[in-house]
């Protein structure tokens, strides 16, 4: 069958003169050859003929948002920035009204990290760090230092969002990734600076962690339906918290070099005992959340019941049973012909 024929017979067929769309389709089937002789091809291209002539303007429609949504993204990354930049103004002034106050500017930095957007300069961050305490030591040890500046960040990046698994990844393979490349320009401090980087992440994870917990306690009504939307993710990330933290440190470990490999891989083995805490910490976290907030989760799965009557999932449900089908019929058909090969073969 000559299925570009085909379409165009389709298209003259289709028309939005009729009101629904059971009889628009039927007009364009009454049209056309018997539709019980055409080829799988043929009947795709009815199908999707149709398709495109039923759906144009909605497609039209869904492409002039998309394309409203990208230009309002970019406007909305741009004011991002613009909102970051004035942030980093606004302390820079502070700064030099504090630089004669140690203590006060401690403490302004301090108001810093909790108030700017550190995602996004979380790299560069994490290397300055590491930099200034190669620089600044002069005894030989920076693990100290390090490793509570690193805690802080870590913290201070992953508190305000969601503890799923996807976004911790994120930030500790960000905050281990930096500190591998710097490790890496500086050979002989490698083994204290990915140390004190781990024990880092590690605490500032616990802390957050903990953070969470405790605030579970006084979560408002609108944040604890917030959290019911996600409540059976967050239960499997926070049992599973160690594995976490040992897979980012192999992934990264497998993407550098051989001596930073190795020490990456003996300082995970190492920290064994010291991801126990974390264990406890989170299974605990895991054990207060379900306590007081299964019942919440109930009542959202009993709600969600509704939701399978919907067209939606009837058409989920519908087109899983059609899956079965033709499943069978294709097992079926396998089946009659190797039976009948066999036949043909014993006579």
């Amino acid at each position: 069958m000559d299925l570009e024929k085909l379409q165009k017979e389709v298209e003259a067929s289709f028309s939005h003169r009729f009101k629904s769309t059971d009889t628009r389709v039927s007009h364009s089937i009454k049209e056309l050859s018997d539709i019980n002789t055409m080829s799988l091809d043929a009947i795709k291209t009815v199908a999707t003929t149709i398709l495109d002539a039923e759906t144009q303007s909605q497609y039209a429609q869904l492409q002039k948002l998309q394309e409203q949504r990208e230009q309002l993204d970019r406007q909305i990354e741009k004011q991002s920035e613009t909102l970051q930049d004035a942030k980093y103004s606004v302390f820079n002034a502070l700064e030099n009204e504090f630089a004669q106050s140690p203590d006060a500017l401690s403490k302004l930095h301090q108001v810093k990290l909790q108030s700017i957007d550190l995602f996004n300069i979380l790299s560069d961050m994490v290397e300055s760090v590491i930099i200034t305490a190669l620089e600044k030591d002069s005894d030989g040890h920076i693990q100290e230092t390090t490793s509570e500046a690193v805690k802080e960040i870590t913290y201070e990046a992953i508190k305000e969002g969601s503890l799923n698994t996807i976004r911790i990844r994120k930030i500790l393979s960000t905050i281990l990734q930096a500190a591998i490349e710097v490790a890496e320009a500086t050979p002989n401090r490698a083994d204290e600076i990915l140390s004190s980087t781990l024990k880092g992440m590690r605490s500032g994870l616990l802390k957050a962690i903990d953070r969470f917990k405790q605030r579970l306690a006084f979560m408002p009504v609108e944040a604890k339906h917030i959290l019911i939307e996600d409540y059976d993710t967050i239960i499997e990330d926070l049992n599973q918290t160690d594995t976490l933290f040992s897979q980012v440190v192999i992934t990264q470990a497998s993407q550098s070099s051989q001596n930073t490999r190795v020490i990456l891989l003996d300082l995970n083995k190492g920290m064994k005992y010291d991801l126990e805490e974390l264990v406890h910490l989170s299974k605990e976290t895991a054990e207060v959340m379900r306590d007081k907030f299964s019942a919440f989760a109930k009542k959202a799965a009993i709600t969600a019941e509704g939701a399978l009557k919907s067209q939606k999932a009837q058409e989920a449900k519908r087109m899983g049973i059609q899956a079965l089908d033709v499943a069978k019929n294709a097992l079926g058909s396998a089946i009659k012909s190797a039976k009948d090969v066999m036949e043909s073969k014993e006579k």
